[in-house]
């Protein structure tokens, strides 16, 4: 098998990764660059976005700079990634109104998916990304594992995630998105749980967490630590339609302390279908944790016309780089104005140096690929 990275050497984000025999080409994610978000420009891959010159894309999890181009890729590609990871892109895209991806086919934890004379077989892990699969290659009698982006300090237990991964590779394409950050070790989620019971436990005012609507994990920690602090959880449409698209034991307005709740009347038949719904007027006799997105700093400021925002917080739970951001700076100078205390609570959805190392001793690989990493040299173990 060959290897030839289009993008996502000497970078974090925007992965394309090829892997291609004699007869079989395939490709692992095809992401966004992290500064092309916006613009979405096409790189210059002949057979990918012009004619069905792969046979198959693999997308390892839902994040843009893993997946964002999955959009524009020709359409007699299949195209393959994990069920519950399409259900929460297909939400959110219906939200928004715009078209959504629509897979071959499903990866599954040890199912294998034969395309050529190359078998793709997915290995969940964990990331801030819910449903998140490593990709064995195998092909020609050599194997080359591809990590996407995982972590060891989720929900998941990384002692067991580990043990399920073969005992041996010829190749590891990992990622090592935080080898440039020295001595850094990461915060498990459940010690976030903590954190965050005490700090709602210490505050009698409304709380407010600013973090991702896709960041699964991070819902959970939250919701756990309200209902811990006896505050009820309260999400957006937005937010409840991809908790609800997964359900079973992810936080969603079925539960009986999840509330769905709009920010503007135009959402309302969206609402509807959610018995567990409720406004601001029954909102303010209770105590809650409200998850929150800069966009609704006008929503937030006519809330605090309505009741106090005394001894409360705003939770910042995103990477501490995106307060730099202009429209990041002016929300959270806004909800110091109404009297809210910010206070950071976040655990990077990359695996430190320790679990990476962890992960090369599991798979005992001949030879190591970084990727996703501005520090490729300190990937040595």
């Amino acid at each position: 098998m060959k290897i030839h990275i289009h993008r996502g050497q000497n970078q974090i984000g925007g992965n394309i990764v090829e892997i291609s025999t004699q007869k079989t080409k395939i490709l692992l994610d095809v992401g966004l660059e992290l500064d092309d978000e916006k613009n979405k420009s096409l790189p210059a891959i002949p057979g990918l976005f012009d004619y069905k010159g792969y046979d198959a894309v693999f997308i390892s999890h839902y994040h843009g700079d893993h997946l964002g181009l999955a959009y524009r890729i020709y359409k007699d590609i299949p195209l393959y990634m994990g069920e519950k990871s399409t259900r929460i892109v297909q939400a959110s895209d219906a939200y928004k109104g715009v078209p959504s991806v629509t897979p071959s086919g499903f990866l599954k934890h040890k199912n294998p998916i034969v395309i050529g004379d190359i078998t793709v077989t997915p290995y969940l892990c964990d990331h801030s990304a819910f449903d998140s699969y490593m990709l064995l290659c195998e092909a020609d009698g050599e194997s080359i594992l591809y990590t996407g982006d995982f972590r060891g300090n989720g929900r998941k237990p990384y002692d067991w995630l580990l043990s399920e991964l073969p005992e041996k590779v010829d190749k590891l394409i990992c990622e090592g998105t935080t080898l440039s950050r020295d001595g850094y070790v990461a915060v498990t989620e459940q010690k976030l749980e903590e954190q965050a019971v005490q700090l709602f436990r210490q505050h009698a005012g409304p709380v407010f967490v600013l973090q991702s609507s896709m960041n699964i994990d991070r819902i959970v920690t939250m919701y756990r630590a309200a209902k811990r602090s006896g505050r009820i959880f309260l999400e957006d449409l937005y937010m409840a339609d991809i908790t609800s698209a997964i359900g079973g034991s992810i936080p969603n307005p079925a539960f009986t302390d999840v509330y769905a709740f709009i920010t503007s009347a135009t959402r309302y038949e969206g609402l509807k279908k959610y018995p567990q719904r409720i406004g601001k007027d029954r909102i303010v006799k209770r105590s809650f944790v409200m998850c929150v997105r800069t966009s609704m700093l006008r929503y937030l400021q006519g809330f605090s016309k309505k009741m106090s925002f005394a001894d409360g917080l705003i939770i910042y739970s995103f990477w501490s780089g995106y307060r730099e951001n202009e429209e990041m700076k002016h929300f959270l100078f806004e909800c110091e104005a109404m009297g809210l205390r910010i206070v950071t609570l976040h655990t990077s959805g990359h695996a430190d140096y320790e679990s990476i190392k962890k992960l090369v001793a599991t798979v005992n690989p001949t030879e190591i690929i970084p990727i996703h990493t501005e520090a490729p040299e300190k990937m040595v173990f």
